[in-house]
């Protein structure tokens, strides 16, 4: 008679996390709070026509109070909604985040604008224009933390990309040859990323911070001692012109937004459906995904770490050098000093925020540029916002949302820690 071990019972727990509700909750609390400190009378008009436009759509014009009301009631019910899927073991989904923050977007303009009209193509347009370089930056980020190697260097790497894409664009008169000089730099500060975090294993944070600090230190001493003393030589960029897309270009909002766009606009929607479909499509993208969840069992079926990494890294950079084109080739603007202002830090929150998808970083990233850009729509209307609090709002939205709607999120396995073979 065999004595085998009775099977025991395996206690299982569900962890939940209250984050995203309790977010829900206290941004509902505020939009309810400004209704009743600073209620505002008047209509406000959501301007939806453009000139050029097949057809016109007619304008909307709501009550600022009761449109306000009735988006805090969504919002409330939305953050109950979001409740009961935690409560349930579940997690909030992507569906009800965008619907809260379509209505809580409503709500706000309702009443920032009563008594005025927001041109809601216009603020489209410039907000999509504000998120290229950080959906660039995040799709560097994304393939950079996918194959295990975190990159803090996003803002280097921008930085670079504006310095170069000026400098050449001005010297030979090309704005294509800016946009590929801009991506050798971006690969060139990942190569150095490359070499300290994979080759000689520093911690990757570390050597992200320095890259930053260095190339803000180099691009403002080549600057200072050569752009600005031959600015006519080398720093009048010029700018890529837009090219309406014919039919597509016509269509009321969508068309102006998305179809009459520059070329590095239109790049940036092949690198998003190239970057995701390489990802998830390809055995690079396999080999890739592998690397940055379990380096050593990749190895053991015969996946180069070392080289794997490697080249992601390079064609990382090399992406987000590209945004870098859009603080200066992309608007015709000389380069200034540090004048990608901290958008690197913000793609890398646009990475976490859109949980290392390349689709959801760029949606993430979209978020951000919206939320830059309203500061300057409701300048332009005279809204009663105070500036200084517009200036805030695209890092609030950032706290935002990685701090609260991101909830439990896990990034792949191996991101951030070097492997060393044997």
């Amino acid at each position: 008679m065999s004595l085998a071990p009775a099977a025991l019972p395996v206690a299982t727990s569900t962890q939940r996390s209250w984050k995203t509700p309790i977010a829900l909750a206290l941004f509902a609390v505020l939009l309810a709070l400004l209704a009743l400190a600073a209620p505002r009378e008047g209509d406000a008009t959501f301007r939806f026509a453009s000139g050029g436009d097949a057809f016109a759509l007619p304008d909307l014009v709501t009550p600022a109070m009761p449109a306000m009301w009735i988006a805090v009631a969504l919002l409330a019910a939305l953050t109950a909604a979001a409740a009961f899927f935690v409560r349930g073991g579940g997690r909030t989904p992507l569906w009800a985040v965008v619907a809260y923050v379509v209505i809580f977007v409503f709500g706000f303009l309702s009443w920032a604008a009563a008594g005025q009209a927001v041109p809601i193509t216009g603020l489209l347009a410039g907000a999509l224009g504000v998120a290229v370089p950080l959906i660039f930056g995040a799709l560097g980020g994304v393939l950079g933390e996918r194959v295990g190697v975190v990159n803090i260097a996003i803002e280097a790497q921008l930085l670079s990309g504006a310095f170069t894409s000026a400098m050449v664009a001005s010297l030979t008169g090309q704005p294509l040859l800016g946009l590929v000089a801009a991506m050798v730099a971006g690969a060139l500060v990942g190569l150095l990323l490359g070499v300290f975090a994979i080759v000689y294993v520093v911690d990757q944070v570390i050597v992200g911070v320095v890259l930053n600090v260095l190339v803000v230190g180099v691009t403002s001493f080549l600057y200072s001692q050569i752009l600005q003393p031959n600015a006519a030589t080398l720093n009048t960029p010029p700018r890529f012109e837009r090219i309406p897309i014919p039919l597509l270009s016509d269509i009321p909002v969508i068309g102006p937004v998305l179809f009459q766009q520059t070329v590095l606009v239109y790049v940036m929607y092949a690198v998003v459906a190239a970057v995701t479909f390489a990802m998830f499509h390809t055995r690079w993208g396999l080999r890739v995904r592998a690397v940055g969840e379990h380096p050593k069992a990749a190895d053991t079926v015969g996946i180069r770490v070392g080289r794997t990494r490697m080249t992601t890294v390079l064609i990382a950079g090399a992406i987000a050098g590209a945004g870098g084109t859009v603080f200066t080739v992309g608007s015709a603007t000389p380069f200034g000093q540090e004048m990608t202002n901290g958008a690197g830090y913000i793609a890398l929150a646009a990475v976490i925020f859109g949980q290392w998808h390349p689709v959801k970083a760029t949606l993430a990233a979209l978020l951000f540029g919206f939320a830059s850009n309203l500061q300057n729509t409701l300048k332009v209307i005279g809204s009663p916002v105070p500036s200084e609090f517009m200036l805030m709002l695209p890092y609030l939205v950032t706290i935002f949302v990685v701090a609260g709607v991101v909830g439990r999120s896990r990034g792949p396995a191996a991101a951030g820690q070097p492997y060393v073979k044997g």
